[in-house]
């Protein structure tokens, strides 16, 4: 079993690190490990999102005490309660687990003798559509990243704007309002169905998911494929950012539901005639027409969207 909680040595050099500052963290509020069966930190089941802390946010003292400077709002409704509290050491992941309590100058966390690093966590996912986008680099060589299904997105059937939470769907209306004004504006767009699932994607709460090892490069979200385009997620400080106006080839991977060792790929060519993004400029969706597609494969592709079976 790999080791997973620092040396005692490790975590005074872990402790000097964040007393030194410049050490953003994320806390979460957790369930009681103690009563959980299988021993492990579990999120609370309510709808709590993590809450980010930049370096100004908070001060450490050498007591191993952090005190909490001017947070926001949502965090007072974890005092008194468990959190895990999330960081980066030399791009390792780590964490540890304590009580966030109120005190005169505020609230704040006592850094507990057991800090771990945080584990990778191999996750399965056997997708029956996939796909791999060829990026040429600045020497000239072509680097392949993976695109896969974004959770929750159904890729093969009519957007709907029902699909979009409740609570979000105020903000993503007025995405899509900004997005169809541009659209028009060159008129590359399509029927526009597409937008639907842009505006999920941008509007959505996507808090950040620390990792093993900070910086890995992440798989491209695809939101979005048809006969004529396919509609790819991407975040900011990604290892590559996709632009407007600019080609790509991309691979798209198909396997029989049945069968799944019969396959079927179909190479594209297309452009991404738009890049939308969040107000905060942390979302981005490419949304890219085909330049480049074969007869049979288009036919494929409209059958794949209109009957949902594969073929």
């Amino acid at each position: 079993m790999e080791k997973t909680k620092l040396s005692g040595i490790e975590r005074e050099l872990v402790l000097q690190y964040l007393i030194d500052g410049n050490v953003p963290v994320t806390i979460t509020p957790v369930e009681n490990s103690t009563a959980e069966s299988d021993g492990k930190i579990h999120p609370l089941n309510s709808a709590v999102f993590p809450v980010a802390l930049n370096a100004g946010q908070i001060s450490v003292l050498k007591e191993g005490i952090i005190l909490l400077k001017n947070p926001p709002k949502t965090v007072s409704a974890f005092l008194d309660k468990e959190v895990k509290v999330e960081f980066y050491f030399n791009r390792v992941g780590l964490f540890f687990i304590t009580r966030l309590k109120a005190v005169s100058a505020g609230s704040a966390l006592v850094i507990p003798a057991e800090i771990n690093r945080i584990q990778d966590v191999e996750v399965q996912q056997k997708y029956d559509f996939s796909a791999v986008l060829h990026y040429a680099v600045q020497n000239g060589s072509i680097q392949e990243f993976s695109c896969v299904p974004a959770q929750g997105f159904q890729l093969f059937s009519r957007p709907v704007w029902s699909s979009i939470s409740l609570e979000n769907q105020k903000k993503a209306k007025e995405y899509l309002e900004l997005f169809v004004s541009s659209a028009k504006e060159t008129g590359k767009a399509g029927n526009g169905i597409q937008l639907v699932n842009v505006c999920r994607y941008v509007a959505e709460e996507q808090p950040e998911v620390f990792e093993a090892v900070q910086g890995r490069v992440k798989p491209f979200d695809i939101l979005f494929v048809n006969h004529e385009r396919i509609v790819l997620g991407f975040r900011k400080n990604e290892a590559v950012q996709l632009s407007a106006g600019c080609e790509y080839d991309i691979t798209m991977k198909f396997s029989l539901k049945s069968t799944p060792s019969i396959t079927r790929d179909i190479a594209v060519s297309c452009c991404a005639d738009f890049v939308y993004s969040d107000s905060d400029g942390t979302k981005f969706c490419a949304d890219c027409s085909y330049t480049k597609l074969q007869e049979e494969d288009c036919r494929f592709l409209y059958e794949k969207a209109t009957s949902l079976l594969f073929i």
